[in-house]
């Protein structure tokens, strides 16, 4: 071999070592950095487990079902340790009498229609409360349950929307509008009742005060997401009488045992 044939190998040779070499440390660096993203993984993954809450606040949304009417409401969370939060709940409920029920009537004689016999005003409420929450039990592993109990007091708005009918007076064939207790005490034929879209125009407002107990199931997976449920004890006062229903006496104070369902997140 040839002195100049020589010293090209030995120049490729030189050229070539850089690149092998940086070849050979990617990989490593590529394992480094995912081992260290699996460090992270499983320090998140054992926090979860040991029900470590490593969060400045949380969001939720929900559905409430009570003795007395349904709603649905939004909370705000601001964790104070792990085991105390403060909470900010905005809630919009309809409430109704325990009196309160339908029956089928038809103006016609075919089409039936479903009406509350006696209700004089649909009554919904706007509530803003603040409570605190504290940390019973945490979840024992990533399928366990934690368990908390809160309690919450503000302020009220209670809405009265009058209740309003469609009917035909005696031997008339065309329907006017009308209300209880008139419709008892005339010889009306109720067809059907106007819905969420009437009696705005005759709204009735009045303020109170609210407070709540209870107690809170977070079956979640992780700590970051929020799917847990709720049990407990309501109740409001309106500076005003509120009437509901017809022939009912009117009330002040209302009081409810409810449960909901709610999703949220913590960040």
């Amino acid at each position: 071999m040839s002195l100049k044939n020589v010293l090209f190998l030995f120049c490729l040779a030189l050229i070539s070592l850089p690149a092998l070499a940086q070849q050979s440390t990617t990989p490593v660096y590529n394992n480094d950095q995912n081992s260290a993203k699996r460090q992270r993984m499983n320090q998140m993954i054992k926090m979860d487990e040991e029900g470590d809450l490593i969060f400045d606040h949380y969001g939720l949304f929900g559905f409430k079902l009570a003795t007395d009417g349904y709603g649905i409401f939004y909370e705000h969370g601001k964790f104070i340790n792990n085991q105390k939060t403060r909470t900010l709940t905005f809630e919009l409920n309809e409430i109704k009498d325990p009196k309160d029920h339908k029956e089928a009537v038809s103006g016609d004689g075919y089409t039936y229609n479903y009406v509350s016999v006696g209700r004089l005003n649909n009554f919904y409420e706007l509530k803003a409360s603040y409570g605190q929450q504290f940390m019973l039990g945490g979840k024992g592993n990533k399928n366990g349950v934690a368990v908390t109990y809160l309690y919450s007091g503000g302020l009220s708005l209670g809405m009265l929307k009058q209740y309003v009918l469609n009917v035909y007076p005696a031997q008339s064939l065309f329907s006017i509008r009308s209300t209880y207790p008139t419709i008892f005490d005339s010889a009306y034929i109720v067809y059907n009742a106007q819905g969420l879209g009437g009696g705005w125009n005759h709204l009735m407002f009045s303020p109170g005060l609210n407070a709540k107990l209870a107690m809170r199931f977070d079956y979640g997976r992780y700590n970051t997401n929020i799917a847990a449920f709720e049990a407990g004890v309501t109740g409001e006062y309106y500076l005003n009488q509120m009437p509901l229903m017809a022939f009912v006496p009117y009330h002040h104070f209302f009081f409810n045992a409810y449960i909901s369902i709610m999703f949220g997140k913590r960040k």
